[in-house]
């Protein structure tokens, strides 16, 4: 890197991009402002406006979404595979408002009751920073897919619902998501969300209590029973391993009625899906053992139903596979140190992985993400897009 510039790409003019790329709000489900300021600034680069478009994710997606995934075909200039680039569109709610200021080295919120949103806008300036450069430069490349995810914060459902045949058949694919530009996230846990209804029997809380079967006494001895054996939080079973979470609960409407229902929401996460599914089943077990416990005068119980979905399966990629080495020799050419990683929570290349595209995650300097701390650094964002421009030009 020379006075500020990869190749034809200008640092100033990236970080320009990603600020104002955090400062549209975009909340899952709502990224079309997003994909207009995306398609904005290809369409002025010179791209042809009919290989952009937008897939059908969002007529399957858990929210009807404003928009699908954001889709651009780079025609080739140069004999190759195709490659894919990728990034996802939305933030979580405490970003939005932001107001991204720089900070020394690090970009940061200038409201302090606000997160940055760098998750995962700074994924979207590296990507597309890198689609505008091979637009505006004579440099040599193979075709490219750019693919700009909706809906990611709320289990990856953009990619999820994927229109795999929009995207051109990629034979490997980069994702940009966080933390370190020389990390190459090669893995990712599998999750499970649960949706928990407890129905209990209502009665006076004072006049005559003992009639009634409280849902939120239920919900509760079902938690505590599960946190004193080991199936809460991080979960460690001889050489098993994963994580649980019940991150949800609602219930009850005045002190003086014994709570008759109460609606919770639960997570399960392995590696190993045999495991993971042992978890789900430990908290059912937890919850029908509490509904045994706890009766009435009359001997009645409650009952209780679960709903659930798989968010993610995890994937794990070889160190020796191609799209691995090829991300491994990209961050080395430009003088980084890579590192393999496997994460315990899940990237939309979970489900690229799972679409048969072979895809390794690639940080971009994001720091503390959903968090109001949360800040960008610089100099790694920078690093991130030097990584991106050799995958883009390299054979």
């Amino acid at each position: 890197m020379r006075n500020g510039m990869v190749g034809p790409l200008s640092n100033q003019r990236s970080l320009e991009l990603v600020i104002e790329l955090m400062a549209i709000p975009g909340l899952s489900g709502e990224e079309q402002q997003v994909a207009d300021f995306i398609q904005q600034k290809l369409v002025a680069s010179g791209a042809d406006p009919s290989h952009i478009r937008t897939d059908s994710a969002n007529r399957r997606t858990l929210l009807d979404g404003q928009l699908g995934n954001l889709i651009y075909k780079m025609p080739a200039t140069r004999r190759g595979s195709r490659r894919m680039f990728s990034a996802h569109m939305d933030t979580v709610p405490i970003c939005a408002g932001c107001r991204p200021v720089r900070d020394g080295q690090f970009i940061r919120s200038a409201k302090p009751h606000t997160g940055l949103g760098a998750d995962d806008r700074a994924g979207v300036a590296v990507t597309l920073s890198t689609a505008l450069a091979l637009l505006e430069n004579p440099v040599p490349h193979p075709s490219f897919t750019f693919c700009w995810f909706v809906q990611e914060e709320i289990g990856l459902q953009g990619a999820r619902c994927l229109t795999k045949s929009a995207l051109g058949r990629p034979e490997m694919a980069f994702n940009w998501d966080g933390g370190n530009p020389y990390k190459l996230t090669i893995g990712a846990t599998g999750g499970y969300r649960m949706e928990i209804e407890v129905r209990g029997i209502a009665s006076h809380a004072g006049g005559a209590p003992e009639w009634g079967v409280s849902a939120i006494a239920i919900a509760g001895i079902a938690i505590a029973d599960l946190t004193r054996n080991g199936w809460h939080g991080r979960i460690e079973k001889g050489r098993k391993c994963g994580t649980s979470n019940v991150g949800v609960i609602r219930g009850g409407n005045a002190t003086n009625v014994v709570a008759d229902q109460v609606n919770l929401r639960a997570e399960a996460r392995s590696h190993d899906r045999k495991f993971r599914e042992r978890i789900v089943a430990e908290i059912e077990k937890a919850f029908r053992r509490a509904v045994s416990e706890v009766q009435n005068v009359a001997g009645k119980t409650g009952s209780v139903d679960f709903q659930g979905a798989l968010d993610y399966e995890a994937f794990k990629l070889s160190k020796n596979d191609e799209v691995v080495q090829t991300a491994a020799r990209a961050v080395t050419a430009v003088g980084g140190e890579f590192v393999h990683f496997v994460a315990n929570g899940g990237v939309d290349a979970n489900w690229t992985n799972r679409h048969g595209i072979p895809t390794v995650t690639l940080g971009c300097g994001q720091v503390l993400p959903h968090m109001t701390a949360e800040a960008l650094d610089i100099e790694q964002f920078h690093q991130a897009i030097q990584v991106a421009y050799e995958l883009a030009t390299s054979s």
